[in-house]
């Protein structure tokens, strides 16, 4: 009988150190996309490979992420800035950057657990003191793909809170969980897996189906800036708002619903000390400042960054919003038109229909309240609806137009989406707004929508098109023989193709 005293070699090119740095220089240096297409087509190869020793293994894939990194950058940058993609092209596109990450998560993963199935292999001897880093590498790789999925508004599938849970109590379990690491070599500061775990969970509470996706992207370096200032504890606090359980890789759940009995696997989460930081932040911003550590991938300006600011402190604070309207299910169809000048036109008293003019639509709602409505759409190139559009609508069999904005977008699956509205108002009037200082230039009228219902004793809310709120000159409007005076306070908020500016109104004279 003939003894192998010898391991069998791999049978994989990567496993010859010059073949994988040969191909690590040969990468499509000035071809992201093909780049990571290759890279992929790597992983795929050693998901077959055999007779790899362990360590070998993990810092053959180490090398093979660390080249992408470069690559990811700029693939990100296209996806979040350039308004031209076609619809094939953002879904290649997401697919090929999502997919990358999915990859390499499980190729961590599996390199873990092999070292646990087979602690007394050599392999696994010698990765020993890289477990810490594969599953630091596995959980970031996670938490970007929950990024990528807010960046389309689809749904978190089950498995990924699950991957992100266990990961977790097993980097507790081998005491790496707070294990401070860089997670990639051109990456700033460290991380841990803790850290990361944390990361995903505020992401998950900070109601990104809200948001742009570019607004998403700061939203996310955001919540990396006040991190370390967040608390995930075993145990209820005061300041608790949400819990999750890592052991039954549950999406975070308001304290509102109650977690039941104590057990390992959970974890209550308190904004901390963050809402006071952020407050400091937006103080500095609306300086028009920002601060040295504040790493936000690029130059923003001001108008694009508050929105983002404001939205979180609203999400962050110890009691977030709940909803203050009971929904009822209806099934309905509302006409629909988009844009201020349509919306002008219509509460001007110009009510089209839909045999009238081409740009109304027919929407299907499902859901109704006090606050708005949630209408299903086809997830279809020509019905598709931009966060923060401005909206006017008609219910089925009412002579009454709202005036909303869209506010939440979800992908369902399939072809259908689900869109949320909120209703700015019930009696919106169209007005002529005029500047308050004489000669020719008093004549030049602004057009404003008058949002008469809902606001403040004293204030009134008036939606402008984009860029007509001027907050050192007063204007005024005539309405029903009355003369309105109004003294500009604050911008509200901006939309795509409008602004809301906050007045302080004089009684009529």
């Amino acid at each position: 009988m003939r003894l192998n005293f010898f391991a069998q070699r791999p049978d994989h090119l990567l496993a010859d150190a010059k073949e994988l740095k040969r191909i690590l220089a040969d990468l499509h240096v000035d071809k992201a996309a093909k780049a990571v297409d290759e890279l992929r087509s790597w992983f795929e190869s050693l998901k077959h490979a055999e007779h790899f020793r362990l360590d070998h293994y993990f810092d053959v894939l180490r090398q093979l992420d660390d080249a992408a990194q470069e690559h990811l950058r700029p693939l990100l940058r296209t996806y979040l800035q350039s308004p031209s993609l076609s619809k094939v092209e953002d879904e290649r596109q997401w697919a090929r950057v999502y997919g990358y990450w999915g990859d390499i998560a499980e190729l961590y993963t599996e390199c873990v657990e092999r070292a646990r199935l087979d602690p007394k292999d050599k392999g696994s001897e010698a990765f020993k003191v890289s477990v810490p880093l594969a599953q630091l590498r596995s959980q970031a790789a996670r938490c970007t793909q929950l990024k990528w999925l807010a960046y389309r508004y689809a749904a978190t599938p089950e498995d990924l809170w699950k991957s992100l849970g266990a990961t977790f109590l097993a980097a507790e379990t081998a005491a790496n969980a707070h294990k401070p690491l860089p997670v990639y070599p051109t990456q700033r500061g460290l991380s841990s897996v803790a850290q990361q775990y944390l990361h995903a969970v505020v992401f998950s509470t900070s109601s990104m189906d809200s948001l742009m996706p570019l607004q998403i992207e700061l939203a996310d370096r955001l919540i990396a800036h006040f991190l370390s200032n967040f608390v995930l504890s075993p145990d209820c606090r005061p300041d608790s708002v949400y819990w999750v359980d890592a052991a039954s890789g549950s999406a975070p759940f308001r304290l509102a619903r109650h977690p039941g009995t104590s057990r390992p696997g959970l974890r209550f989460f308190s904004p901390g000390k963050v809402p006071q930081a952020l407050d400091d932040l937006i103080h500095v911003v609306e300086r028009g400042e920002l601060p040295p550590d504040l790493n936000l991938g690029g130059e923003h300006t001001q108008r694009v960054l508050l929105p983002v600011l404001r939205h979180l402190r609203v999400y962050w604070a110890v009691h977030p919003p709940q909803r203050r309207h009971r929904r009822h299910a209806v099934k309905t169809r509302m006409l629909v038109l988009r844009g201020f000048d349509e919306s002008y036109t219509v509460f001007a008293g110009v009510h089209p229909s839909a045999a009238s003019t081409p740009k109304v639509e027919s929407w299907v709602v499902e859901n109704v309240s006090l606050g708005g409505f949630r209408a299903y759409l086809d997830d279809a190139p020509e019905l598709q609806v931009k966060l923060g559009a401005l909206l006017c609508a008609q219910p089925d069999g009412s002579g009454n137009w709202l005036l909303g904005v869209a506010r939440r977008f979800n992908r369902i699956g399939g072809r259908r989406a689900s869109l949320g509205v909120q209703v700015l108002s019930r009696q919106a009037q169209s007005i002529e707004l005029r500047p308050r200082r004489s000669g020719f230039s008093a004549a030049i009228a602004i057009p404003g929508i008058w949002l008469r219902d809902g606001g403040e004793a004293g204030v009134e809310r008036i939606l402008l098109p984009l860029g007509a709120f001027n907050v050192r000159e007063s204007v005024e409007f005539s309405h029903d023989d009355r003369r309105y005076s109004l003294t500009p306070v604050e911008l509200e908020e901006t939309g795509a193709d409008y602004e809301i500016g906050r007045f302080h109104g004089q009684a009529p004279a």
